[in-house]
């Protein structure tokens, strides 16, 4: 590259005629090296641009019933799958009893792409959901109708097929080497508007959102409008790292963060959709909630990981292997648990059947057990505990702000623990900390307290000086409270 000495400071005094004349004598090499700077997609766009399609699904309805017209059906896509307030379309009044006929009416547009060269295409499971028939356009606009292959919710993930000669499907890329910061491209059609390319760089990775835990997001600032959906997310060398799925959008336009599904968790979806025609997944029957930094350094733990167990449910796989509100999972299968969120994730990718090695802390102690991963169900609704008998014993513990008393029998039999003291009124630190009236102390500092005896005891050699870790109960979940008596 030529440089010019002082140029970049006298430059911007220049008049614009006289600076572009001057920009027009530079030697040809410095202008191309000031343009490879920046990204030129083109090349991308002819390589890739052939394997993405346009996706538009139909829904039978009733010929009484009104639907929106061709020009809504991209906003009501976006109202659908954002949980925006859907615009009151209205429906017409039945003339009479007799049955109606059903008519075909245009349900939304997406997009996808060219999977295999046997006509699988990719694309999201909110694209075709409650469709009765799905066509896929291609770039040289011929149109086929497809067939379901199958559709996960859970991960958005979709599977359908054409029966089309000279397709070109795309190249997949390895996630793992995508960088933050990186340029990636999308195509699509937004609001319809088919084959449309937008740019951007990667935003940040393993980004988690309140619609799934099973699916560690790329999030991108590449424009992602409706019609987007299951359109492609392309890096630099042509390959597709993800499935382009949400936006984050308060207006109901861009806003700048945008999420794709990654190829490599889409891919491992599609392979079971292609072979069985839906998705199992691993459960273990527990409920998780983050490990913070105090609560790590007050158990012992050398930094902020793991999955700390809230609840158990009976009779599931972790109930048979031993796990217990208040454990720690620290590794499952060989794998490290870092965050609480990682571990739906690994347990869903295990064939259920599978028998798996989990490692948890309890009280201070490391403790290795044995799960056989079941297939995961659909929520079940717990009920809740009856309320609460009379105690027999009731103690104070001043320092800490408790008063507790006894579990009876019928209630250890219905909170399903060994024993334990309920919390019968909180003060100062206890109240600070969270606890409340009703809730039942299970463990403080590491030690199982099961009785009011014990509780006494522990409480009288307590360090009062450091902040005190209390597992309890409430309701059907165990979490960890801090009580600083000193603060």
């Amino acid at each position: 590259m030529v440089a010019l000495p002082g140029f970049g400071r006298w430059r911007a005094s220049l008049p614009a005629v006289l600076l572009a004349l001057i920009m027009a004598a530079l030697p040809a090499q410095a202008v191309h090296a000031q343009a490879r700077a920046l990204p030129d997609f083109t090349d991308l766009v002819e390589q890739v641009g052939p394997s993405v399609v346009n996706i538009r699904t139909l829904q039978k309805v009733s010929s009484r019933q009104q639907s929106a017209g061709p020009g809504e059906e991209e906003m009501l896509e976006f109202f659908r799958r954002f949980g925006l307030p859907m615009p009151n379309v209205p429906k017409q009044a039945p003339r009479s009893n007799r049955s109606a006929p059903e008519e075909e009416v245009p349900r939304g547009v997406g997009s996808g792409f060219i999977f295999s060269q046997d006509g699988l295409i990719m694309t999201n499971a909110h694209v075709i959901d409650g469709a009765d028939e799905v066509f896929v356009t291609l770039t040289d606009k011929r149109e086929f109708k497809a067939k379901i292959i199958g559709a996960d919710k859970r991960s958005d993930v979709a599977l359908v097929k054409i029966e089309a000669t000279g397709l070109t499907p795309v190249k997949v890329g390895d996630v793992a080497r995508l960088k933050v910061g990186e340029w990636v491209m999308a195509i699509g059609s937004p609001f319809g508007f088919e084959s449309t390319v937008t740019a951007g760089i990667v935003s940040a990775k393993q980004r988690y959102t309140d619609d799934t835990d099973y699916l560690p997001f790329i999030q991108t600032d590449v424009a992602i409008n409706p019609g987007n959906s299951g359109g492609p997310l392309i890096n630099m060398r042509g390959e597709v790292v993800g499935i382009n799925s949400q936006i984050y959008s308060r207006s109901g336009g861009f806003m700048g963060i945008s999420f794709s599904i990654p190829m490599d968790e889409a891919v491992r979806v599609v392979e079971q959709l292609r072979s069985q025609g839906r998705v199992s997944r691993g459960r273990i029957g527990v409920g998780i909630a983050p490990v913070s930094k105090e609560l790590a350094e007050s158990l012992g733990l050398a930094k902020a990981q793991g999955a700390l167990v809230t609840s158990v449910e009976a009779g599931a796989p972790a109930d048979k292997a031993g796990v217990e509100p208040g454990d720690i999972i620290l590794r499952f299968n060989g794998k490290p648990i870092e965050k609480s969120i990682d571990l739906p994730r690994i347990v869903g990718e295990i064939k259920p059947g599978t028998k798996s090695s989990l490692t948890v802390q309890r009280r201070g102690t490391n403790k290795e057990l044995s799960v056989t991963v079941a297939e995961i169900e659909a929520e079940k609704t717990v009920a809740k505990a009856p309320p609460a008998e009379a105690k027999p014993k009731v103690t104070a513990g001043q320092a800490l702000g408790l008063t507790v008393s006894e579990l009876t029998e019928s209630q250890k039999k219905e909170l399903r623990v060994k024993g334990g003291v309920r919390v019968e009124a909180v003060a100062e630190a206890a109240g600070r900390a969270g606890l409340r009236e009703g809730d039942v102390i299970l463990a403080m500092a590491n030690v199982e307290i099961t009785s009011v005896k014990e509780f006494e005891a522990l409480v009288a050699k307590l360090d009062k000086s450091k902040a005190i870790n209390v597992l309890f109960r409430r309701g059907d979940w165990t979490q960890y409270a801090l009580i600083k008596p000193g603060n």
